[in-house]
């Protein structure tokens, strides 16, 4: 993971939703940094820069504040329903050296035997990593795997350094045989009700009904 996401921060006075709205108009963005028994610390970070660095999952920020460096990941970034910008974002301050533990994105290589249906149970592993180097994605071959195969946490291979910190047994991948055609058709057919037995389940109840009458 690089650590070249330098932002150009300034320490911020204003609060409240009016302060923020003011930051977001100017093309900024309002944060707050916290962690490590520190007070927390809220700033205006630089709103293109910021969305840039933010587009890679568990990016690592160097924050420039009155001079000194910080180095910070995103804990919660919050967008805007609509339209492509930033509205806030909680980042927790991070040590060199310092392990941490995230969530990082599942990619698939290769390809799966013939007529099969690859799927992804979860589409990311919680490992414990170093802050400064936390990988941008774990990769996992599946080159020529067949209909049956399942691919759990604790099975697959993680970048030097990192270690699994979720449930060993979670399921990621699971390859299952593809459905011919005939035999969804086969299935779709026994699932669709009968309206012709439908009918003959009505007709004695109509004639109850006439006879009470």
């Amino acid at each position: 993971m690089s650590t070249d996401n330098r932002l150009d921060v300034q320490k911020r006075t204003e609060f409240g939703k009016g302060a923020a709205r003011r930051i977001r108009r100017a093309g900024n963005v309002p944060a707050v940094v916290y962690g490590h028994g520190t007070a927390p610390m809220h700033i205006t970070m630089p709103g293109h820069d910021t969305m840039m660095a933010l587009k890679n999952p568990n990016a690592l920020l160097t924050l420039i504040v009155e001079g000194e460096e910080q180095l910070a990941l995103a804990k919660d970034v919050q967008r805007d329903p609509i339209k492509p910008v930033i509205e806030h974002v909680d980042l927790v301050i991070v040590r060199r050296g310092e392990k941490v533990t995230v969530e990082v994105p599942v990619h698939l290589t290769g390809e799966a035997a013939a007529e099969t249906v690859v799927t992804v149970e979860h589409p990311a592993l919680q490992v414990e990593v170093e802050a400064t180097a936390i990988p941008e994605s774990i990769v996992i071959d599946i080159e020529g795997l067949e209909a049956g195969t399942q691919i759990h946490a604790g099975a697959i291979a993680l970048p030097a350094g990192a270690s699994l910190a979720g449930d060993p047994e979670a399921l990621v991948v699971n390859i299952s045989a593809m459905i011919s055609q005939e035999a969804l058709d086969a299935e779709l057919a026994e699932a669709e009700p009968s309206t012709h037995e439908d009918a003959a389940d009505e007709a004695p109840e109509v004639a109850d009904d006439a006879a009470e009458a």
